[in-house]
């Protein structure tokens, strides 16, 4: 059984051309736990494979932040399993898949989900992923800082009000 060699480097200046030692891996920690504490390295050491590409923290960590893609279709996912399971309406969404009853509201508009209460939606003229709903016409209306009858007049063309596309989204 052949050991695996590794580097140990300067975990504060990552150098891969410069390591402090090189050798078997059990050796390795030993020597770095070693010359740790006895203060012989001042710094941090990471143990790395030979032709590792080796990244600062900073850029480790950011690596790891999570994907806000990811959590939208993970919350998507979601809703949409909660939606075929019988739940039509906000507020059963909400309460079934924990998330905030704004957040729900958002996906579910976004990715036109039918819902079983009628509502109006207005929509962002140069920006689809921005979407206003609202119960009733004077809601939205408060929502975007526009009349209501010019809401329903544009609701009759598919007109716009305020920079948005109005549209009332009926009934399952």
């Amino acid at each position: 059984m052949t050991e695996t060699q590794v580097l140990v480097i300067n975990a504060d200046r990552p150098d891969i051309d410069h390591p402090l030692a090189i050798g078997p891996e059990p050796e390795m920690f030993k020597l770095a736990q070693h010359n740790y504490k006895s203060g012989e390295w001042p710094f941090p050491v990471r143990l790395v494979k030979p032709g590792t590409n080796v990244r600062s923290d900073e850029a480790y960590l950011a690596s790891m932040l999570p994907d806000p893609q990811a959590e939208e279709r993970e919350q998507i996912r979601d809703i949409r399993r909660a939606h075929r399971a019988g739940n039509h309406t906000i507020r059963a969404l909400t309460d079934e898949t924990g998330y905030v009853s704004q957040r729900v509201s958002y996906l579910v508009h976004k990715y036109s989900l039918p819902l079983r209460n009628e509502y109006w939606r207005a929509e962002k003229y140069d920006n689809p992923n921005e979407i206003i709903t609202g119960q009733t016409v004077d809601l939205l209306g408060d929502k975007i800082g526009a009349p209501a009858r010019s809401i329903r007049q544009a609701s009759y063309s598919n007109g716009i009000v305020c920079g948005y596309y109005i549209s009332r989204v009926s009934k399952v």
